[in-house]
């Protein structure tokens, strides 16, 4: 009878949307979050200590709070003071602080960039003195030899720790169900709990769900890990 009730056409339909809106927060604050994160990188290992130093202590705070915490300091933080509610239909862009979506996906990607940008900046650190020597010999720049040898090295040597990056956002995004008006995977299965007191069936439905999202994502970052990481593999002689 339990599990009758998940795969009623309403049911599925609701996990459908669920889906839906946890993939798109998911890769939205990925993207926004990757742009950030290289910023943040290139002036963390940047010759410029002030903005070392600002970068440093955001990624600081970010990586030594909760992510449950951020997510409700912009939503009933930012989102609920007066001066930005005064200008929530005319003054951009405030004018997004009134949308649920848009408020988790700030503070997702925010996180993530944090985590992002520290993993980047060290495997930037962490390139072969060679390979710089050889471009500078060459007769490259800063910015050539950041652009055409340092960023595509440390962002392959990156990958293994990005990959579990990017899961741990998939599981993270359950927490957008604590945001009004979210039908996430998580909230979806709540509404169901709630209709049908149904709490196993409900969420064991939606661990499945983010069990094979998770499936996915590591077959994707392993095909990846495969392909761009080859030449790191040792040679079989």
């Amino acid at each position: 009878m339990g599990w009758a009730v998940i795969f009623e056409p309403q049911n599925l339909a609701l996990y459908g949307t669920g889906i839906l809106t946890t993939l798109g927060l998911l890769f939205s604050s990925l993207a926004v979050g990757g742009v950030l994160a290289l910023i943040f990188a290139l002036l963390l290992t940047g010759p410029i200590a002030f903005l070392r130093w600002i970068v440093g202590a955001y990624t600081f705070v970010i990586r030594g709070t909760p992510l449950l915490i951020q997510v409700y300091m912009i939503y009933y933080g930012l989102g609920q003071l007066e001066w930005i509610q005064a200008r929530w239909d005319t003054v951009w862009p405030w004018t997004h602080f009134k949308e649920p979506f848009f408020c988790a996906l700030l503070a997702f990607s925010l996180n993530t960039a944090a985590y992002t940008a520290e993993m980047l900046a060290g495997a930037i650190r962490e390139t072969s003195a060679g390979e710089i020597e050889a471009a500078q010999a060459y007769g490259m720049s800063r910015f050539k030899l950041m652009l055409h040898i340092v960023l595509p090295s440390a962002m392959r040597r990156t990958l293994p720790a990005y990959s579990n990056e990017v899961v741990m956002m998939l599981h993270a995004t359950s927490l957008a169900s604590a945001v009004p008006s979210m039908l996430d995977v998580t909230a979806a299965a709540s509404r169901i709990y709630s209709d049908y007191y149904l709490p196993f069936e409900a969420y064991l439905a939606a661990a499945s769900i983010y069990l094979v999202a998770s499936f996915c994502l590591i077959g994707f970052f392993k095909f990846s890990e495969g392909r761009l990481l080859a030449y790191l593999a040792p040679r079989k002689h």
